[in-house]
This record gives C-alpha cells, structure tokens and sequence, in this order.
C-alpha cells in the first residue's frame, strides 16, 4: 500500500494541526496523526482530547483506501525537506512505513485502526456565526492580549464570544486588561454566549493566519464546530458565565489623539530605563502635548520625552504598564488612536481613531498608582 504527495504541503499542515498534541501524553492514539485516505485525499486530523482539529490534502496517486495512526514525530522528520513529490510504502504485514523522498528516507511503525476515535458530533446546535477570517483573526489577537493566565477564575482563562440579535463581542480580562472587538451579524443570532479556552483561541488564531474567506462556527452549551476552508475544529467550551464587562468600562471625558506609531517609538526608548517588574511610564497631558517619562529609583535611571498630541481638557498624569500599552498599540492598524482618561485612579481607554468599518474596538488597561 503506497500513496504519493507534495511534501511541502503535508509538512505546512502537520506544522499546524500539530499544535494541538501535547509533547508528554499518556492517552493512546493522542500522541500520534490520524491518516485517512479516500480516493485521492488524505485526511488528518489530530487531538488532544479537548480540541479536535483535522484538513485534508490532494494526493498524487494512491492505491487504495486506508486507516492509520503515526507518531507525531513525522511532523520534526519532514521539516527541511524541499518541495518535491514524496511517496509513503505501508506495509500492511506488520504497518511498518517508509516515506521516500529525493535524496533520501526514513521508516517508523505506524497503527492500524478501524475507527476514528476522535470524531465527536456537536449535538444540538444553539447557533452560528458567520464571519470573515481576517476579522476573526485580528479580534483573537487582540483578546487574547488579556486573556488571564492563573486558574483562579477559569472563565477570565479565555476568548468569550458574546452575541445578541445584532452584533457579535469577542473579549477577553484578566482584572487589569480588557479588550475587545464588535462587529455586526452577518445573520441574526438569538442571544448567547460561549467561551474559547485560552489554547483553543491560540490554536485558531494559528490557523485562521492562513485562511481567507468565511468562518463559520456552530455552538451549544458545551462544544463549538470552526469550519475554515483548509481546517475544521472541534472543540469543548469553558464551563461559566463571563463577567459582565459593560459594567466596567468608563465613561472617560478627557481624550487625547496621538500618532500610534509615534507614540509606540517613545515608548520602546523610555521603558529601557523603567524597572522591570512593573514596566511603569508616566504620561502627563496639558494642551497639545504629551510627555511619557521613567524613574528607576534602585538604578538611578531616569528618561523623559515630549510628543504633540491633540488635547484640550485638563492636565493631568496618569501611570501606566508600558509593555501592555506597546502590546495593545502594535494590536491596531490606525494611523492615530485616541486615549480617554479620566484620572490617575481609573482605567484608561484606548482605540483606533476612526474605528475600523464595521467594527468597535476597545482597549483598557487599569492604571499604576504614581507618586505625584
């Protein structure tokens, strides 16, 4: 039993859909690819008992239909390899595998099965978006920039996707950081909400890099199915509810345009001298003028600069994390962005300034306290 095809092609989705496979994992057949072969297509898919991920590939000939397993090692053992045409000998006596390439091969022992031990239905379908995969992926990016990282409270450890009838959210807050992105419903959506793990979301985002067109995803209370054009995903949801994060978003009067770019560069050459557990600047706002500054008292460190900025409210000075502010900043294509401040002790705002069609991004991160 032998089938041929591109090499590049087969490398590229193992490299994605690998991801997802844990390195110590004790769980038969989740340490390993699943190879299906009908016709010419070779399907894998690939779990890690939470996520499901699986894509296809044309093959060049093939001699007959098949079912296997093979050690994720294969995806380190093609890397390298120039585009060319490769072939995989089975032998079926004892399923040792030989995969020939031009200059060269190697061999390993794969498993037969007769079923797909990954494969799970949705059940009961809740709902489903439809968006474009460019627009899904620059929301996940973002999000995922506040997705919180203990165990604490295991629905901040995530992407939620909160739809009403007219409009779509994908956020994410670990306390100190939220974002979000909104953008209308391609169909009308009764009222729900589901929750992204934190690798689930990482895994999406790597795929949808390299997707174009319509995503679209269909949920219940428990499970979501993502289908792109090249991969499909099928994964568990987050148990709970996601605070309401409405509620804590302020109301700041005091707004600031500034050049987004500009702005990042000031940012990158002040925080040198910042301290390092905290990455605390200090803006100061008076008329057109903004000013970041640093002190690193233990190291006797200190940096300051100015930049124009529009601004006509008060003067006012607020701390700020400067690596979460570069993160957010480098997260939005705007050429300027706006910042709403309200005082020292409350939240900032960021967004892009104009908001991008059909979309509503914002940022907010919790301030430092600073000594006047």
């Amino acid at each position: 039993m032998k089938f041929k095809l591109s090499s590049s092609e087969l490398a590229t989705r193992l490299q994605v859909i690998g991801k997802v496979i844990l390195a110590k994992n004790k769980v038969p057949y989740l340490d390993s690819f699943l190879f299906e072969i009908q016709g010419n297509t070779l399907k894998i898919t690939a779990s890690d008992g939470e996520n499901m991920i699986n894509t296809s590939v044309e093959l060049i000939e093939s001699s007959e239909d098949c079912r296997f397993t093979v050690n994720s090692t294969i995806q380190d053992a093609l890397k390298g390899i120039p585009e060319q045409p490769i072939t995989i000998e089975i032998n079926t006596a004892n399923y040792e595998t030989k995969i020939i390439y031009q200059n060269g091969f190697f061999s390993l022992v794969c498993q037969p099965i007769e079923d797909n031990p990954f494969f799970t239905e949705l059940g009961e379908e809740k709902g489903r978006i439809n968006v474009d995969a460019t627009l899904l992926h620059e929301s996940l990016t973002r999000a995922l920039l506040a997705v919180a990282v203990d165990n604490i409270r295991p629905v901040m450890c995530g992407v939620c996707f909160d739809i009403t009838e007219e409009n779509t959210t994908v956020v994410a807050s670990d306390a100190r950081k939220l974002v979000y992105t909104r953008w209308p419903n391609v169909e009308k959506s009764d009222a729900f909400s589901f929750i992204l793990s934190q690798k689930t979301a990482q895994l999406l985002k790597v795929m949808l890099a390299r997707e174009s067109g319509d995503v679209i995803i269909r949920f219940n209370e428990h499970r979501a199915e993502i289908e792109m054009k090249t991969y499909r995903m099928a994964c568990r949801l987050v148990d709970g509810r996601f605070p309401n994060y409405n509620s804590v978003i302020p109301n700041n009067q005091n707004s600031a345009n500034v050049n987004r770019t500009a702005l990042i560069n000031v940012l990158r050459r002040v925080m040198v001298f910042s301290d390092e557990v905290n990455s605390l600047v200090k803006l100061h706002l008076e008329a057109n003028k903004l000013t970041i500054s640093v002190q690193n008292i233990d190291y006797s460190l200190s940096a300051e600069e100015s930049m124009l900025c529009e601004y006509d409210g008060i003067p006012m000075n607020i701390g700020l994390r400067s690596t979460t502010l570069i993160d957010m900043l480098g997260n939005l294509q705007s050429e300027e962005v706006v910042l709403r401040l309200a005082d020292q002790s409350r939240a900032a705002i960021i967004v892009p300034a104009p908001q991008p069609e059909n979309q509503e991004i914002v940022m907010l991160t919790m301030p430092i306290m600073i000594k006047e």
